[in-house]
């Protein structure tokens, strides 16, 4: 008898488990990195800026840019594409901060360029591969498959949170 309970405890486990790998339906702020696009949950988004060179920190590591005093806030600005090993870009008029809330604290992301919201239902969402990616697999929530004009995109949806609280700022104690 304590060997199907047990049994049963085992197999809720591995399926709540296997739940939080995947990405959950609902809005995300899509953004391009190279020619890879990204989406992250919308409700981490606080504000989308231009970017504006920040000011560096001596012994910072190499993907964390700076920081920005905004309205008040030092915010430190995180490089995206340095941070998940991505070739590294020119900053141009459409290279942006997506400033977010990363529990309770804020943190700037640069990206190349935001390009929509999207809302994604369930189903348009897929568990990611088991890939060696530069990004690790416990950040990649899903992919998600969007229908468009030019044929079918394909979303790396990220846990922004774990995946900046990793990122050496500081955010894991919040």
């Amino acid at each position: 008898m304590d060997m199907i309970k047990e049994g049963q405890h085992i197999a809720q486990q591995a399926g709540a488990q296997e739940g939080k790998s995947h990405a959950r339906s609902g809005e995300y702020l899509t953004f391009r990195l190279g020619e890879e696009e990204y989406g992250i949950d919308i409700l981490r988004v606080q504000e989308i800026r231009s970017y504006e060179p920040p000011t560096r920190i001596a012994n910072a590591p190499a993907h964390i840019k700076g920081v920005v005093n905004l309205r008040g806030v030092i915010v430190p600005i995180v490089d995206l594409r340095l941070m998940l090993g991505c070739a590294s870009a020119e900053f141009n008029h459409v290279t942006v901060v997506v400033v977010l809330n990363v529990r309770g604290r804020v943190v700037g992301a640069v990206v190349d360029s935001v390009s929509d919201v999207l809302e994604l239902g369930p189903d348009t969402i897929k568990p990611a591969p088991a890939v060696n990616a530069s990004v690790e697999a416990e950040h990649i929530t899903g992919i998600g498959a969007v229908k468009s004009d030019q044929g079918e995109r394909m979303l790396i949806l990220l846990d922004i949170e774990g995946l900046m609280t990793g990122a050496g700022l500081g955010l894991g104690d919040a």
